[in-house]
């Protein structure tokens, strides 16, 4: 895992404790799209997260709360694009 996958993985399980946690650098299939940095830079990320946090909450505020976690790395020269699959522990 990569320094800002490492640190995206650290914020979250800091802010929300999620029971499971998988961060995936998707960056190498982008290479050539936008928001792309070259070979080795990370910028598009997958994240997997099952937190008991989550309960009660829509997919969109589970997303929202994801994103305040993340702060001030949500920018297009830090991650470009982010895609989120969030749950509750237990939830099909």
């Amino acid at each position: 895992m990569g320094p800002l996958a490492t640190e995206i993985a650290s914020r979250l399980t800091a802010a929300l404790a999620p029971a499971a946690l998988d961060v995936t650098d998707d960056s190498h299939q982008h290479r050539g799209h936008a928001g792309h940095r070259g070979d080795g830079a990370e910028s598009h990320f997958t994240v997997t997260i099952s937190a008991a946090a989550f309960a009660g909450m829509s997919r969109v505020a589970r997303q929202r709360a994801v994103y305040a976690a993340l702060g001030e790395l949500i920018a297009p020269d830090r991650i470009h694009a982010l895609r989120i699959i969030a749950s509750v522990p237990g939830e099909a």
